[in-house]
């Protein structure tokens, strides 16, 4: 069985996503995608934005609406309250 390699989904901006965020959005991201793991991308130069996530193991290419659906969940993070939850459920 060969494994898909690594997919990098790119934000279009990045934003200060805290850690239990990160934790949530790596979760709805494999989800998401039906991938088999996925990893936050944070910006090298300001570790506290995450700039897009790692997926791993995609049964197929992700679409253009997943993609926007993804970003858009990224984006709701930022505005919650520290701590408030993962932000979906």
């Amino acid at each position: 069985m060969t494994s898909s390699p690594a997919l990098e989904l790119r934000f279009k901006a990045g934003y200060p996503i805290d850690e239990p965020g990160e934790v949530a959005l790596e979760d709805y991201a494999r989800v998401l995608t039906k991938a088999a793991s996925a990893e936050g991308l944070r910006d090298p130069a300001d570790p506290l934005m995450i700039t897009g996530v790692r997926v791993l193991g995609l049964g197929a290419a992700p679409t253009e609406a997943l993609f926007t659906d993804l970003e858009d969940f990224a984006r709701g993070l930022v505005s919650r309250a520290p701590g408030g939850g993962l932000g979906w459920g």
